[in-house]
């Protein structure tokens, strides 16, 4: 398996400093900020890459999952909603919730559940950030005539 890359380099304080990540593939190469992270500056942040991260994981997890139970999704939509709070020791990621809607032929209500929270719980980036709570909420949508 390929070993995936990135990096990011700041200058200056933290306050006034600015930096720039760059994603190996080149896929992103931008900017980000103390405003960009704690207000609503232009570029990037790290949760909002980490948020990105787990939506396009669980996306692919859910359906790999479907496709094992003998289903195939139509489309598959997971939003992440990354949050970053002040805490005790400084700031932290305290959870993140998933948002998932799926077209799916053929499945039922229950075994949609089903392979959503197995997705949750099998995803590599859940995994890997699961130090931090995760919620879910899943949505099985109609397919379109």
């Amino acid at each position: 398996m390929p070993i995936r890359n990135a990096e990011a380099e700041w200058k200056g304080d933290l306050m006034q400093g600015s930096g720039h990540m760059k994603l190996g593939t080149g896929a992103y190469d931008g900017p980000f900020s103390f405003k960009s992270r704690m207000e609503n500056g232009a570029g990037t942040n790290p949760e909002e890459l980490i948020g990105a991260a787990h939506a396009g994981c669980y996306s692919m997890a859910f359906s790999a999952g479907a496709a094992k139970a003998g289903f195939t999704p139509n489309r598959v939509h997971t939003k992440a909603h990354v949050h970053f709070d002040k805490v005790e020791a400084g700031f932290a990621i305290t959870s993140i919730d998933l948002e998932m809607e799926a077209e799916i032929p053929n499945i039922d209500n229950a075994k949609f559940q089903e392979l959503a929270e197995g997705a949750k719980k099998g995803c590599p980036v859940s995994k890997a950030l699961a130090a931090t709570p995760i919620t879910l909420k899943a949505t099985l949508v109609s397919a379109a005539s």
